[in-house]
């Protein structure tokens, strides 16, 4: 396995390291000719994993008139960093700070009703996402780039409704999943 060290930088301190692959195969690194930082993955992203999770509503939930209300995710397709509460609190709690790419849906079964679905962050209405206005479908999604500080910051799914309607469960319906994008 071939290895080059350089040690020392510009201040006197530090290692740069590039060690080749175990394979036969060439590989490149290509260093762009400009002042700034390569990005690499960050040591507590190493450590802690990227957070990314799907969950979704296996139970009924009926929503009342003309309020927002916490959609209650039962479900976990996936949860990579453990950052999903799927029992008490029904939200996201991302443990490394970061930038999340953060997307939810929600269906009510009476195509009549106005529908909204919204992210909120630490509680508070923090992007709509998504609308409908009684029209064929009735259901609501959308997406939106949320910055979580990795320690206290949390981001729920919820639904406003124009008038009382049960959500549409299952995994194609009413779900609500995020992503690391890029560690802070």
């Amino acid at each position: 396995m071939s290895k080059v060290s350089i040690s020392g930088n510009a201040s006197g301190t530090g290692v740069f390291t590039i060690q080749a692959p175990s394979s036969n195969t060439d590989r490149v690194l290509t260093l762009p000719d400009e002042a700034g930082t390569v990005l690499t993955s960050a040591s507590n992203v190493a450590q802690k994993g990227v957070p990314a999770f799907s969950a979704y509503q296996s139970s009924s939930q009926t929503l009342s008139s003309a309020t927002w209300t916490k959609i209650q995710l039962q479900a976990e397709e996936f949860d990579t960093a453990n950052c999903f509460d799927s029992t008490t609190n029904y939200r996201f709690t991302p443990t490394v700070a970061g930038y999340y790419q953060v997307s939810g849906s929600v269906r009510v079964g009476d195509f009549r009703t106005n529908v909204i679905a919204s992210l909120f962050k630490n509680g508070s209405n923090f992007k709509n996402i998504g609308s409908d206005i009684a029209n064929d479908s009735a259901q609501s999604s959308g997406s939106a780039l949320i910055y979580c500080n990795g320690t206290t910051d949390y981001v729920e799914l919820y639904a406003w409704i124009s008038s009382g309607q049960s959500l549409v469960t299952g995994s194609t319906y009413t779900y609500f999943q995020g992503v690391m994008v890029r560690a802070a």
